[in-house]
Order: C-alpha cells, then sequence, then structure tokens
C-alpha cells in the first residue's frame, strides 16, 4: 500500500553530531565526601526504579493518541530533541514514517554485498539485515574485470527496495527471482518474489513505474533475441497481500539495444524513459507509455541531455546529474530541454542518484560520500532565488555506496 501523506516529509538536513562530556575521574574517598556533603533534602525520596516508573505522557493534558496527533506534522530533528517520550514516539511504528537515504554498500573485492539506511536524525548508518541469497550470490567484482565494477541493480517502489539483477563469479545472472525489503514492516524484513516471467538476466534495464517494477532488455546466461526484447511489471504491494504473485507482460521492445549494460528506468508523467549508454558518448532512448501500453522514440532533447545518472522525484520529474560537467539538470516535457538546477565541484564524477522528498541525493567520489541537494520548489516571490542547499553524508566506514534509494525510515528502539 502507499504510504502515508506523511511520509514524503524528508527529515534532512542532518542534525549535527552530539558530544558528551567526559565522566569524572573516580575518586577514592568518594564516600566520605559525600558524607560531608550537606543533604539539601533530607525528606526526599529515592526515585522508584524504571520499571516503577509511570511513563511521561506526551503533552499534559492529552491523551497520547489525540498528542501524537498535535505532534505529528513537527519535524523530527525537533522531535528528537526536546524530551524522551517525544523521541520514543519518533521510533515507534505508530508514528508516520519519514524518509530515510538507503544505500547498497561494496565492502571490497572480498567482501559480500551490503545494505545499510541513514538515520539524519541521530546522524548514524545502521545496518540492514542480510538479504536471502542464492547459493551463488550477486558479486560486485570479478576478476576479469579488475577496474569495473559488476551491476548489481535495486529499485524503490512503493515504500521497498528490490534487487532486480546481478552477476555471479561465473558472469551468468544471479536472481532467478526479486528480493524485496520492506523497512516499514515488523521488524523490517527481507523476502522472496515471484520468479521471474522470463529468463533470468543482468544487463537490463529496471525501475519503478507507479508502484510496480519495470524490468525490460537484458541478457541471460546466453544472448537470446526474444529475451533481449522482453518487458514485465510486478506491484510487490499487492503481490505481498495475495496469491498467487504474477508478473504482468509488456508488449515486447522494438529492438535489443537494451542488453549490453544495466540502464535506468525512470517514471515521469506516465512515461517510463530510459537510455542504453550514460555519459556523452552515442545512445539511443526509448519511452514507454503506461496509458497505452506501446513503446515510443524518446524526444530529441531529452536524449541529448541525457549525460549521466537520473532519477525521478514521486514519479514527476526526472533529474540527471552531468558527471564531467557536475550540473544537475530537471527535465521539462513542454519545452523538450533540461534546466541546470545547480552546478558545483562536488558533483562531478557522480555514478548513482536517488530522488524523493524534495531531495536528490548523488553518490560522488566513488561512493565514499553522498552528496544531498535540496530541490524543493523555490518561493515565486524571489527575484533572484538562492542556489539550491546542498550536504554531505559519509559512507559507512569502510563502504563504498553503488546505489542509492529514498524510502520511509525504519521503526528501531531509541
Amino acid at each position: 500500500m502507499a504510504a502515508p501523506a506523511a511520509a514524503k516529509r524528508p527529515c534532512w538536513p542532518p542534525a549535527a553530531k552530539r558530544h558528551r562530556t567526559a565522566a569524572a575521574a573516580p575518586m577514592a574517598d568518594a564516600p566520605a565526601a559525600a558524607e560531608q556533603r550537606p543533604r539539601l533534602h533530607p525528606h526526599r525520596r529515592e526515585p522508584p526504579p524504571p520499571h516503577q516508573q509511570q511513563q511521561q505522557p506526551l503533552l499534559p493534558g492529552l491523551p497520547d493518541h489525540l498528542a501524537q496527533l498535535c505532534l505529528a506534522p513537527l519535524p523530527p530533528r525537533l522531535l528528537h530533541a526536546v524530551c524522551r517520550p517525544w523521541r520514543r514516539l519518533l521510533s515507534s511504528p505508530s508514528f508516520p514514517p519519514y524518509l530515510s537515504l538507503y544505500a547498497v554498500l561494496d565492502g571490497g573485492a572480498d567482501s559480500a554485498v551490503s545494505f545499510a539506511a541513514y538515520d539524519a536524525v541521530s546522524g548514524r548508518w545502521d545496518e540492514l539485515p542480510a538479504p536471502p541469497m542464492p547459493s551463488s550470490p550477486p558479486r560486485l567484482w570479478h576478476p576479469s574485470f579488475l577496474s569495473r565494477r559488476l551491476p548489481l541493480q535495486s529499485v524503490s517502489t512503493a515504500g521497498r527496495l528490490v534487487v532486480v539483477a546481478g552477476s555471479t563469479h561465473s558472469l551468468t545472472p544471479a536472481l532467478p527471482r526479486p528480493v524485496v525489503f520492506d523497512p516499514t514492516a515488523s521488524p523490517p524484513q527481507w523476502r522472496l518474489g515471484p520468479p521471474f516471467p522470463f529468463a533470468p538476466r543482468r544487463w537490463c534495464a529496471a525501475g519503478s513505474a507507479r508502484g510496480r517494477v519495470f524490468v525490460a532488455g537484458g541478457v541471460g546466461a546466453g544472448y537470446d533475441a526474444t529475451d533481449a526484447r522482453s518487458a514485465a511489471t510486478w506491484d510487490p504491494v499487492a503481490a505481498a497481500a495475495a496469491s498467487p504473485e504474477e508478473w504482468e507482460p509488456l508488449p515486447p521492445m522494438r529492438d535489443c539495444r537494451f542488453s549490453r549494460d544495466a540502464a535506468e528506468a525512470v517514471c515521469s508523467g506516465g512515461k517510463v524513459c530510459m537510455v542504453s549508454l550514460r555519459g556523452r558518448g552515442a545512445k539511443e532512448g526509448a519511452v514507454f507509455d503506461l496509458e497505452a501500453g506501446r513503446w515510443e522514440d524518446m524526444p530529441p532533447g531529452m536524449l541529448a541531455g541525457w549525460k549521466g545518472s537520473a532519477a525521478a522525484a514521486d514519479d514527476e520529474t526526472i533529474f540527471v546529474v552531468d558527471e564531467e560537467r557536475g550540473a544537475l539538470s530537471a527535465y521539462d516535457w513542454g519545452g523538450d530541454r533540461w534546466r541546470t538546477v545547480v552546478e558545483s565541484e562536488r558533483l562531478k564524477g557522480a555514478a548513482e542518484m536517488a530522488a524523493g522528498g524534495g531531495r536528490v541525493c548523488v553518490a560522488a567520489e566513488d561512493g565514499a560520500k553522498v552528496i544531498v541537494v535540496d530541490v524543493t520548489p523555490q518561493k515565486p516571490t524571489w527575484r533572484h532565488p538562492p542556489p539550491p542547499r546542498m550536504w554531505e553524508v559519509a559512507a559507512p566506514e569502510g563502504k563504498r555506496v553503488v546505489a542509492l534509494h529514498v524510502l520511509p525510515r525504519m521503526p528501531r528502539a531509541e
């Protein structure tokens, strides 16, 4: 099911790090000093043990369920900073989830793929549980490709993180079915989706389209023209509540051009858009119209300006970051042109990106950090609007970010 309306609220930028004061050194004559210290309240009772204390109300004079309605619109950072009951509410599964940043992580050639979520309120990364993987799991590195990381394709849709394609150590497709993570489940957990309606594949186009997983093209253990032109969608929310789970086939693509490398499929205005190659080289584009159910040519202006990683915010605006210029641009369907949002040295070399909640998150410096750009609409009354705010989030220690997603935060203990 769709995330609550409150889930659209981002919690960025992250709060400043808190510093704890050092504890005083123990003193040998502490008991004697305590005896000499005058008691200001000789008749004051000691507080009861924690298990006997009554839970402090969220707002004095109001039942907690009404107080929660009053507190829900407040920024998560404010709730976290005020008091312990409000922090406890923030971590409760009943509180509307705010958005968090999720990352697929590379720990090196000898490490398995891992996943983590960044909690901007507390300013820390929380590791996700290990997903169920086949006996030959996806690999990010191979001796035959020392200078290039193998793609592991994942998408975010309907509040879920879905891993759809990867390669094994023998360079064959690693996943016969998608692997789905639900951060709002209690507890957050992985599950297996239904088998693909076609042969398992890698180097395909994958993305999200109106709450459904979208997969097109790619190659299997060997090249097959039929597989390279096939496409299908799957609803992970409906499938979780109904049986049997099924993929919905789509009309085949016009050709086999989306089988040479991993590609991003981004949805905007009811159309799924994708290009066969990132960067400035010769590329081909394709568009699938969800309403008409047919494949179309990509507008020439969109294809010409698609010069890097792409992401769509809430199935509306498409953003592309030019990895050479370090420019983040947004596409205008009406004028078939790209509008520069911000240009910065920090965005150069961008490899992966995600968008949601008024933020665009870009993996930079080979995944060592994430650059967050505030792309919320500027006030129309400003004659010269200020440049968008940008800040950095360091990747977990010893890890590199290989994919980013914006999803509801995981409920957890305070």
